[in-house]
This record gives C-alpha cells, sequence and structure tokens, in this order.
C-alpha cells in the first residue's frame, strides 16, 4: 500500500466530547474509488484498505430497528432495517465519485484504519449525521457534527424515528450477526436494553419479550 503524505494536519481539526479543540494531527491520505461495506465503513480494492469514518457510528448491516407507532389492529411495531438504510445512504454519498480520506499516521489500533473521508468535496461522516443515519462517538468528533446530528435528531431523521438499540451494546449481545437476522430478534434486545439512543417514545422496556424466532 502506498499513502501520500499530505498536508501536516487534518484539515477542519477535531474537537473531543468536550468541546475543546484538539490538537491537529498529522496524517497521510488514500484517495480512489471505494465500496462501500456498511453506513460506517470504506473498502478501497486498489489498496486494499479498510477504512473507518471518523467520528461516527451507526447499525451494522444485520441490525433492525422499529416504528414507534403500532399499525394494525394490534401493538406490533414495524420493524426498519436500520443498518440496511444506513448502508444505502452513504453508498448514495459516494456513488461512482472519488473518495478521499486523510488517515493519522499512527492509527487508533491494531488493524484499525480511521479516516475522514470525502466525496466530492463532501464530508462522508457529515452527510451521514444530516440523514440520520449515524450517530456521534463519543470523542474525536469534528467541527459542525454535533449541529448537524442535533438537527437531524429535532426532525427525527433517520434511525432518530425509531426505537434503535446502541450499536455498540448490539454487537455485543446479538448472537447471530447475519443477514437473515430476524427482527424479533433486535425486539427482544431492546426491550432489556442498556441503552436507546433514541428520542423517548413511550419506553421500549415495557414491550413484551416474544420467543417466536
Amino acid at each position: 500500500m502506498q499513502l501520500a503524505i499530505a498536508a501536516p494536519c487534518l484539515a477542519g481539526g477535531v474537537t473531543d466530547a468536550a468541546g475543546n479543540k484538539a490538537q491537529p494531527a498529522r496524517a497521510a491520505t488514500i484517495a480512489g474509488g471505494a465500496t462501500v461495506i456498511d453506513g460506517h465503513t470504506l473498502w478501497f480494492p486498489r489498496q486494499a484498505v479498510m477504512v473507518r469514518l471518523a467520528g461516527i457510528d451507526s447499525c451494522e448491516l444485520a441490525q433492525w430497528s422499529f416504528d414507534p407507532t403500532a399499525y394494525g389492529s394490534r401493538s406490533v411495531h414495524k420493524p426498519v432495517p436500520c443498518g440496511a438504510l444506513a448502508k444505502a445512504w452513504l453508498k448514495r454519498a459516494v456513488g461512482r465519485r472519488q473518495v478521499v480520506c486523510a488517515i493519522p499516521v499512527s492509527p487508533a489500533g491494531a488493524g484499525a484504519v480511521t479516516g475522514v473521508c470525502a466525496a466530492a468535496g463532501q464530508d462522508l461522516a457529515l452527510s451521514m449525521l444530516r440523514t440520520g443515519w449515524a450517530r456521534l462517538k463519543t470523542s474525536d468528533w469534528r467541527a459542525g457534527y454535533l449541529a448537524a446530528q442535533s438537527r437531524a435528531r429535532a426532525a427525527r431523521y433517520g434511525m432518530w424515528a425509531t426505537y434503535v438499540l446502541d450499536a455498540d451494546e448490539w454487537r455485543r449481545k446479538a448472537v447471530d450477526k447475519t443477514l437473515a437476522r430476524l427482527p424479533v430478534a433486535d425486539l427482544n434486545l431492546l426491550a432489556e436494553r442498556e441503552s436507546e439512543i433514541s428520542p423517548p417514545f413511550d419506553d421500549a422496556r415495557k414491550l413484551p419479550a416474544r420467543t417466536d424466532r
């Protein structure tokens, strides 16, 4: 893999969870055609590099969320494929455009490559926050991200219009992470959740557990 050394800092700066501006970090640049893996991950096939969008998280591909409004004569909540929809929105933002990612020279962890990525000059993480199909992580978010999430959440765009389990909790607890996963499995996880990131509709923990998997 060959990375061209870019400008000596990540453009725009980075803001921590307390709102403080972090010191600029040296970065390398990777550019080219990218395949969307899920709502927060890109694959650059020519360079064989996987890049996770810095500062955001989204539903995993097999994850479901739920429309808070029961439909029909039963108190059933319609499943929403939040993982698939997050991927679809990121795929739409990327299209056939070249993607450019600024990647810190010292990655955050073994095997982890996290970058600030743009297509046609548009910050992809910011685009995901604006549509409501991504949320801020607890650190390393950039200027403008918080305002974008706040507007999307207030308008109940994307996943903010649903009951949705925090993605980190979903990753810990979901046994079946295949695309064949049934929505009821996530309904049961949501009913016993530790953390729900959607707006406070009627408490989802009051929903009865189901076993008809």
